[in-house]
């Protein structure tokens, strides 16, 4: 684990027409309420931010198109395990085992403890690109292009999984996620629309929604003890947070699960009680929860061969179940 001082980071955005009236400061503080009004005042007074790129005064009024720039100093980011282990690798792919804890871009405070930095370090010519993200907490698989080919072929295998059409050699992942005991059939599927509800702090997160996308789940119950229930899931589409949601919907959250309760919705209750108090509210970055990647099927882009990669869960996980590949 390590911890270090950032170079900081430079936020850019452009006014629009609904937040065209507002004072420099209600801007900032309505938009970005993880931080308080005096703190946005603070940064104004201190030349921190930016209109057009001339230095103002927070009660300048905003107008559509201007240029605002948020010039954040430095800061300690959080510690989080930053090695991975490669398991795949040749001139086109690279996959990894990622730690639970390792966020795969920036953002939510971390930008130099990401998967994306290490990977700039290790590869500064050629920087493998993810083909799809897992969420910080995350554990396991993750697919990676090396090459233009295998960019643009594996995005493609991507778009047609998420799409959840019938094609040849769609992208296939499975998970290991651990839940609650209970009265779980054996096996099951999800079906829960997924789609944006809004976030005090974030403006929205993915929840369980009746006007969501579609999502597809496949779940199948690998053991079961007096409190826990261990289930493998095959994604057939790829919705944002989709294990998460899909099983709470179910009645049925991630043990550990920060934000998502019983209903597939964030845990949002008492946000004045919790502004008040100081306490955090969840976000969907928050770990505590049990999800690991556990199985990779695709075509390789250059060859056109089936592809089958399976990593096993961190110690621990699952209570020490050891499950086969399928």
């Amino acid at each position: 684990m390590v911890t270090m001082l950032n170079q900081g980071w430079v936020y850019q955005e452009q006014v629009d027409r609904c937040h065209a009236g507002l004072t420099l400061l209600s801007y900032y503080t309505q938009r970005y309420r993880h931080s308080s009004q005096t703190e946005w005042q603070e940064r104004i007074a201190s030349e921190q931010i930016l209109l057009n790129g001339q230095p103002v005064v927070a009660e300048t009024i905003l107008q559509k198109g201007q240029l605002l720039t948020y010039h954040r100093p430095p800061w300690e980011e959080p510690e989080v395990p930053l090695s991975f282990a490669i398991l795949y690798e040749d001139a086109d792919l690279l996959v990894i085992e990622k730690p639970s804890g390792l966020p795969v871009l920036p953002g939510g405070g971390f930008l130099e403890h990401t998967l994306l930095r290490q990977l700039q370090r290790q590869y500064p010519q050629e920087t493998p690109v993810p083909i799809h993200r897992l969420g910080r907490g995350t554990s396991g698989l993750m697919l990676m292009a090396r090459s233009p080919l295998a960019r643009a072929n594996l995005s493609q295998q991507m778009r047609q999984s998420t799409a959840c059409l019938s094609r040849e050699h769609p992208i296939r992942k499975v998970y290991l996620a651990l839940v609650g005991s209970g009265d779980l059939p054996d096996c099951f599927t999800l079906t829960h629309a997924i789609g944006k509800i809004p976030h005090p702090i974030l403006g929205y997160v993915y929840g369980a929604t009746a006007n969501g996308q579609f999502a597809h789940s496949e779940c199948q119950v690998v053991k079961r003890t007096v409190n826990t229930t261990l289930l493998k899931v095959t994604l057939f589409t790829g919705r944002p947070h989709q294990i998460r949601i899909h099983l709470s919907a179910a009645g049925y959250p991630l043990l550990g699960d920060p934000l998502y309760g019983v209903g597939g919705v964030p845990l949002l209750h008492a946000v004045d009680e919790k502004y008040t108090t100081g306490e955090k509210l969840p976000v969907p970055g928050d770990c505590g929860y049990h999800l690991h990647a556990y199985q990779l099927s695709f075509t390789h882009p250059r060859t056109d061969q089936p592809i089958n990669l399976t990593c096993p869960p961190p110690p621990g996980f699952g209570e020490g179940c050891e499950c086969e590949a399928t």
